[in-house]
């Protein structure tokens, strides 16, 4: 479960960018700042940053609708995850928060996620450690795209940022590691400010389908009408049995009230009688649809 808080990115992101050395002027340390190295992507909806964990060992549903660890968009919002009831089961639908930079915070974000190693493209290793995530960072700025990816992040330097006993890391993939594992704690790390913080409220939802099985803990799961389209919907990756379907419009509000109703367990009655297991994904910014699942 994601630890990261709306919130805590936001307080930590404003004291980087208090904090950072300000950029040389030679001898006129009184002249105004240097243009910013880097220009946002037009449109409010344009993805800057995104860190999200890839693969791993999870059920084929979380896999496809895990959502990132935090996404920033050129209009400055923040979206992350953010916490849950320790229940079981839990509920149905994500806890998505929504926090807010200016423009020039953002654009400091973008030069510090720069710093941090995002657009190189040098050997990161492949520490010998089964069924780990990958994390990935994405970022996008007027110039181009730019993905880094780091296979068993975390687990390569667990302590200090320094590079583990036995990881199989050179010395320059370690420091590599260790630079973006450094910017990952800064988006990451908690405090105890306080910010404005909004529920994320999405214009649509992928729901990605499985047949229900029976748990077997001895709970009862009463089952619940679906008030969307039409299930299972169409086939998503390679699993013949995961399907997925998108959500909007005038359907979209029916759903969400179901699903704030249901669990994580809840079966869900199409209108032949069968019964379905959904996973709910709120559709980020710069989604559309189920395909943007994949990848």
């Amino acid at each position: 479960m994601s630890s990261v808080r709306g919130v805590a990115v936001l307080l930590a992101l404003l004291t980087l960018a208090a904090c950072a050395d300000p950029p040389s002027t030679g001898s006129r340390p009184s002249s105004p700042a240097p243009s910013p190295r880097v220009e946002l992507p037009a449109g409010p909806d344009a993805l800057v940053l995104r860190v999200q964990h890839v693969g791993g060992f999870t059920t084929p549903d979380m896999l496809a609708a895990r959502l990132p660890v935090v996404s920033v968009y050129a209009d400055g919002r923040v979206i992350t995850d953010g916490p849950v009831p320790a229940i079981y089961p839990g509920p149905a639908l994500p806890n998505l928060q929504v926090t807010r930079l200016d423009p020039a915070e953002v654009r400091t974000l973008a030069e510090q996620a720069l710093e941090a190693g995002i657009r190189e493209t040098a050997d990161l290793g492949t520490p010998p450690v089964a069924d780990a995530t990958t994390t990935r960072f994405t970022l996008v700025t007027a110039d181009g795209r730019y993905v880094r990816e780091a296979y068993a992040l975390r687990e390569s330097l667990p302590r200090d940022l320094g590079p583990a006993p036995d990881a199989g890391l050179t010395e320059e993939q370690a420091a590599a590691r260790a630079e973006l594992a450094a910017f990952l704690d800064e988006l990451t790390v908690p405090s105890t400010g306080t910010a404005p913080v909004e529920p994320y409220r999405p214009d649509a939802l992928a729901v990605v389908v499985s047949p229900w099985i029976d748990p077997g803990d001895g709970l009862e799961h009463p089952a619940q009408p679906w008030p969307g389209p039409p299930l299972p919907g169409e086939p998503l990756g390679a699993l013949p049995e995961q399907t997925c379907l998108t959500v909007g419009g005038d359907q979209l509000a029916p759903v969400l009230d179901a699903a704030r109703q249901a669990t994580s367990a809840t079966p869900w009655l199409g209108a032949d009688g069968a019964r379905w297991s959904l996973t709910f994904r709120p559709l980020l910014p710069d989604e559309s649809g189920c395909a943007d699942l994949v990848g």
